[in-house]
């Protein structure tokens, strides 16, 4: 299964969760959903943005666990 590993990367970063909702300015339900993994989809421009505002690449926001 592919997860969104938003939430380890803003902890790293020393940013929460809130901080990042207001960077997105997205509604707080798909956003919560997304950082969630409980979305089946994401926006290439969310991903794009989520990039800009980690300062990360999109291999950097992804996991792959096969064995789910």
């Amino acid at each position: 299964m592919v997860r969104l590993r938003v939430l380890e990367i803003l902890e790293k970063k020393g940013k929460t969760k809130y901080w990042l909702y207001k960077q997105l300015g997205m509604s707080y339900q798909n956003f919560n959903r997304m950082v969630n993994n409980q979305t089946q989809s994401i926006k290439y421009s969310n991903l794009d943005a989520l990039c800009q505002i980690l300062d990360c690449e999109p291999a950097d926001l992804f996991d792959y666990d096969s064995k789910d």
